[in-house]
């Protein structure tokens, strides 16, 4: 949704790009900003302090990130800020430590910490730490500002550039949460050097959703650069890199920006993201969420295969560019039809008693499938069968290292 300026200087809702990132404004009058931008932990660097605004500030990372930038992160807050008006707490990270308690721990870190009102939240780190500081932000005195410094390939295209907080509880993923967007989410491209491989095709795994379903010109570039923000393989020109940060930001932003806080239950961005969590939890969490998310996506391609939605060619090609970027399209443990079952009915709870299953029509294309009656338990086993067959042949079964 292209954003234009009206007479009197007053945007409609619409996402508007820039040199250093974008900016939204929903049609309820919520904006905020995300930006792409290098040096951010540059003392130098005017854009923390501006979105800190000069407000007392708990910052929290977890410990991979912190080992790595938190150091970097004092020598900033010590540059631009006050003496004694910022702290800042290492806290654990992992599905598992995505919790209630994650959530209250930061609390009342903060509040030890004296932070007010008119205080700032700030999450250094991936989407782990910038969900439960979000969350914790949302409760904390009804309330108060949160920044996200996002250094993950999934922090910076999904979670940091939406609106959405939260929490696992009762066996479900993302059970309490809340819409609260941060005052600021800031990215930038030379963190992602230091990405474990895995967490660097996770992050791609959310980049092909959006191709998917929206971009087939993504689509393409992800094919001939499969090796995308990592060393080895296909190498990858930096501009290259830039334009698929940039595109897939503002693909998530336009695509959340009409149902922000999701009145309508029918979301294109949930694909692959029907089957991920009963993935995710029936298998304890040994698949990241992104490796989950490329195995509903492959479920989905042959679903829709089945269904008479996606022709061969196209069921191929995404199900071939998931294993050549070297992500699982098939966990045998948890790819059981009486498990894809009970995922379907789950979400058919959770979206309103409305399946809203999102598979692809083609490449760049996307429908729902919106009733439970409309995914016939045969055709779930076939589809099953059929992406056994597909992963034992491009030996894409399971975790790839």
């Amino acid at each position: 949704m292209p954003s234009r300026v009206l007479a009197d200087g007053e945007r409609l809702p619409g996402v508007r790009e820039d040199a250093d990132g974008f900016s939204l404004l929903a049609p309820d009058g919520t904006a905020y900003r995300a930006e792409l931008i290098s040096g951010v932990l540059s003392p130098e660097n005017p854009a923390l302090a501006r979105a800190i605004g000069g407000r007392r500030v708990v910052a929290f990372t977890g410990p991979t990130v912190g080992g790595l930038y938190g150091e970097a992160l004092r020598r900033y807050l010590e540059a631009r800020l006050a003496p004694g008006t910022w702290t800042l707490h290492t806290v654990p990270t992992g599905e598992r430590n995505k919790t209630l308690a994650a959530a209250e721990r930061v609390c009342a870190l903060a509040k030890a910490d004296g932070l007010d009102r008119h205080g700032v939240m700030l999450a250094l780190g991936g989407g782990i730490v910038a969900d439960v500081v979000g969350f914790a932000a949302s409760m904390y005195a009804r309330g108060v500002r949160h920044v996200r410094i996002n250094t993950t390939l999934v922090g910076q295209v999904d979670v940091g550039v939406g609106v959405k907080t939260g929490v696992n509880a009762l066996r479900t993923k993302n059970m309490f949460g809340a819409y609260h967007p941060s005052h600021a989410s800031l990215s930038d491209p030379a963190f992602l050097a230091t990405l474990p491989v895995r967490e660097v095709r996770c992050g791609l795994a959310e980049i092909v959703k959006m191709a998917v379903i929206l971009d087939e010109g993504l689509f393409a570039t992800l094919e001939r650069y499969p090796d995308a923000f990592r060393s080895g393989g296909v190498p990858t020109p930096p501009e290259v890199e830039t334009y698929v940060l940039r595109t897939s930001m503002r693909l998530m932003m336009e695509e959340l920006c009409p149902n922000l806080r999701e009145k309508e239950l029918a979301r294109l961005v949930d694909f692959g993201h029907t089957f991920s969590p009963v993935i995710e939890t029936a298998g304890d969490h040994r698949l990241e969420h992104g490796e989950a998310v490329s195995v509903d996506m492959a479920l989905s391609a042959c679903l829709a295969l089945r269904l008479g939605l996606l022709d061969e060619a196209s069921c191929e090609r995404i199900i071939a560019l998931l294993a050549r970027i070297g992500l699982p399209v098939l966990d045998a443990a948890t790819c059981v039809p009486e498990l894809m079952t009970r995922a379907l009915e789950e979400s058919w709870e959770r979206r309103g008693r409305r399946l809203h299953l999102v598979v692809p029509a083609a490449v760049g294309k996307a429908v729902f499938v919106d009733e439970l009656a409309d995914v016939p338990a045969g055709v779930l086993r076939d589809a099953l069968a059929d992406l056994a067959r597909r992963a034992e042949r491009l030996g894409a079964e399971g975790v790839r290292g």
